[in-house]
């Protein structure tokens, strides 16, 4: 499954996933963005991986900020866009 989401202002965040007994497995989150350190990359990665499909923009927005804390910094994306990205890759939405 495939999602992507714009940041308004910002960058593209690409979501790839699947979904393997209602839960996300195999998630990869690429696009043009920035993240410090680079390890942040594999933090949001696995912090999605296992949550529910159905968990919803702010459940997972919330796994994304909790993998993180404060040692990591996002540029032109955020953990909503991450989130909403994700809800389109779950629900087959394509990008307007």
């Amino acid at each position: 499954m495939h999602g992507e989401y714009k940041e308004p202002g910002g960058k593209l965040v690409v979501v790839d996933l699947v979904v393997s007994g209602g839960r996300l497995s195999d998630v990869r989150v690429s696009g043009d963005f920035f993240l410090e350190p680079d390890s942040a990359l594999d933090l949001i990665n696995r912090a999605l991986v296992g949550t529910r499909a159905d968990a919803g923009v702010d459940a997972w927005a919330t796994a994304v900020r909790t993998a993180l804390g404060d040692g990591a910094s996002l540029y032109g994306i955020s953990a909503e866009g991450v989130a909403i990205a994700v809800e389109r890759a779950v629900n087959g939405e394509a990008a307007p």
